[in-house]
C-alpha cells in the first residue's frame, strides 16, 4: 500500500497508531488494575491490540516506500526509519498483555479471584508495556515530525 486517496499511506496509517497505541495502553492498565473494567473492556482491548499488530507492518511498509522516494536521506530521517522498526516490538508487547488480561478474565469467570500473583504480574506488565509503547510512539513520531517539518527539539 503506497497511497490512499492520493496521499502517502504512511501519513494516514501512522495516525491510527498514534491514537490506538495510547488508547490501548491506557485501557490495558485500567483493566489490569480494576476488575470491573476488565469485565467490560477486556475483549475490546484484545481487538485493539490485534488491530495495532496488523496496522504496524502496513505503516512501516508504507514508510519504507516513502523513504525510498526521498532523494536525500538526512540523519533525522534515518533515525526516524530506525525508530519506526521498534514499533513491531511495542505492538507484540501490547498483544501479549492483552492475551494475559483475557486469560486472567477467563480464570476469574471460572473461579472468583483474589489478588493473586497473576493479577500483580499482569498489572506490572501492563504498566511497563503501556508506558514503553506510548513513549516509543512519541519518540518515533517526534523524529518523523522533525524529519518532515524541521521541528527542532527544545533544550
Amino acid at each position: 500500500m503506497t497511497t490512499i486517496f492520493g496521499l502517502p499511506a504512511h501519513v494516514l496509517l501512522v495516525h491510527g497508531l498514534v491514537v490506538l497505541v495510547p488508547l490501548t495502553a491506557a485501557l490495558q492498565v485500567l483493566c489490569a488494575l480494576w476488575p470491573a473494567a476488565r469485565r467490560r473492556f477486556v475483549w475490546l482491548v484484545l481487538a485493539l491490540a490485534v488491530g495495532i499488530l496488523a496496522l504496524t507492518p502496513l505503516t512501516v511498509s508504507a514508510g519504507e516506500w516513502l523513504y525510498g522516494r526521498e532523494s536525500e536521506h538526512r540523519p533525522i530521517l534515518q533515525l526516524h526509519a530506525a525508530r519506526g522498526e521498534w514499533m513491531i516490538y511495542f505492538a507484540v508487547g501490547l498483544l501479549l498483555v492483552s492475551v494475559a488480561l483475557a486469560v486472567q478474565h477467563w480464570l476469574e469467570t471460572r473461579k472468583p479471584a483474589k489478588r493473586t500473583a497473576l493479577n500483580v504480574a499482569v498489572a506490572i506488565l501492563a504498566v511497563l508495556v503501556g508506558v514503553s509503547a506510548v513513549v516509543g510512539v512519541a519518540l518515533i513520531g517526534h523524529t518523523g515530525a522533525e524529519a518532515k517539518w524541521g521541528i527542532i527539539a527544545a533544550g
